[in-house]
């Protein structure tokens, strides 16, 4: 059984005109996906792809100049439904002179939250985000990652069905970046829905089903990761031990590369596998000690990589 559509997105365009001579720059051209209920569905491109600005038409911060979006099966104009949906931006602005208490009371009077719910929800979120510590300091003296942490706060104040969180990783330290993690599949078991960008293409790999890949104002890639990815081992690492010069020399001819890791360990990496059992036999006839054997399928890095090298082919030859 299908899950039913959160979010809508049926050819989305946006033009800007810019500048005296009023330049013309389609900013978005076609862009069209679905996010289910319950999923994370993960919103990739370079910068300057136009993620940004398509977000903001979903939002209707700004107005698409063709296309429709559609909440929850109603249209995104509809008020009812724009209250279901929390938002992080990639560069929230937040009041430098008010303390983290202060900031979320004042976003949840904005939402229509009673003052009681209001500060029962604030200060469970400060805690769950690990900044109950800083409440009493102005946000202008918090850190980068404290501050995007708040912005998490704000985002999640009144419940909402719907998140749609760009680069929700910016300027966290690895910690920080597993805790969100932990926290968005947390928010996932409960049933809720996320739409997200990032850069850090590993943890969108990680958190979502389903992705689509969108490269100067169109989508180049759309589906599930085990659809897109390709299966096939692209190639493996051999990590080997007490490897003396002459095997080394055989190892350089046979692995597409070989590195010393430190002084007793070498890695040979091999493209594909099938060159593999042979490597392995030569290394074992030489007295040599098999540590590890590591096959690497495509990562959503390099669909993403592929993606753009194809994309550039085509209009070389367009």
């Amino acid at each position: 059984m299908s899950r039913e559509s959160v979010l809508e997105v049926s050819d989305l365009h946006k033009t800007f005109f810019v500048g005296f001579m009023r330049k013309r720059i389609e900013a978005v051209r076609g862009v069209s996906f679905e996010v289910k209920r319950g999923e994370i569905f993960g919103f990739i491109g370079p910068n300057g792809a136009g993620k940004t600005t398509s977000i903001k038409m979903m939002l209707q911060l700004i107005f698409p100049t063709r296309g429709q979006v559609k909440l929850f099966g109603q249209s995104s104009l509809n008020p009812d439904a724009r209250k279901r949906l929390g938002y992080l931006p990639e560069n929230p602005y937040i009041y430098s002179y008010l303390r983290p208490l202060e900031f979320l009371d004042l976003c949840g009077q904005l939402t229509g939250m009673d003052a009681r719910t209001r500060r029962q929800r604030a200060q469970m979120l400060l805690e769950r985000l690990g900044i109950a510590h800083a409440v009493d300091r102005p946000i202008g003296r918090l850190s980068k990652g404290m501050t995007q942490r708040l912005g998490f706060c704000q985002a999640l104040l009144h419940e909402p069905e719907l998140l749609i969180l760009d680069e929700p990783f910016s300027g966290l330290d690895p910690i920080g970046r597993k805790e969100i993690r932990d926290l968005l599949l947390e928010l996932k078991a409960q049933g809720r829905t996320m739409l997200l960008t990032s850069h850090v293409l590993s943890d969108v790999e990680i958190l979502s089903e389903r992705v689509a890949i969108v490269r100067q104002g169109r989508i180049v890639a759309y589906g599930a990761l085990h659809d897109l990815l390709r299966p096939e081992v692209r190639r493996v690492e051999v990590e080997l031990s007490e490897v003396n010069a002459t095997l080394y020399a055989q190892l350089e001819r046979a692995a597409q590369s070989v590195h010393k890791l430190d002084e007793h360990v070498t890695l040979a990496v091999v493209e594909g596998d099938e060159g593999v059992p042979a490597l392995l036999k030569m290394a074992l006839d030489a007295g040599a000690r098999v540590l590890a054997v590591t096959p690497h399928r495509e990562t959503l890095e390099d669909l993403f990589v592929r993606k753009a090298v194809a994309e550039q082919h085509e209009r070389r030859e367009a």
